[in-house]
């Protein structure tokens, strides 16, 4: 079967318009499949708090955290607050993730 284009001028402009449609609705319509809003909630470092152990605290009272290797958690904390060594002061602000 042949299809025989008529006005090549309408036919790219229909084509355009198409696609563009299509786009725009791809754009609007595409969903995160994420988990769901990741919001931050301040923790205070108390004596004795170690980032590992926080994260451990975190992996069994965090959803955000349902799953994850204690490692990654440790890793994802530290780079959320800027922490390039396992020192932390008593009084110290920190970000934890969470739903």
């Amino acid at each position: 079967m042949k299809i025989k284009i008529v006005n090549i001028r309408k036919f790219i402009i229909s084509l355009s318009l198409s696609l563009a449609f299509i786009f725009l609705l791809f754009v609007l319509f595409n969903n995160s499949y994420s988990k769901g809003d990741i919001r931050y909630k301040n923790e205070y470092i108390l004596e004795g708090d170690t980032i590992w152990k926080i994260a451990e605290r975190e992996a069994k009272n965090n959803k955000y955290y349902e799953n994850k290797d204690i490692r990654n958690i440790v890793k994802e904390i530290k780079d959320i607050n800027n922490i390039n060594n396992e020192v932390l002061h008593i009084g110290d602000k920190i970000n934890i993730p969470t739903y």
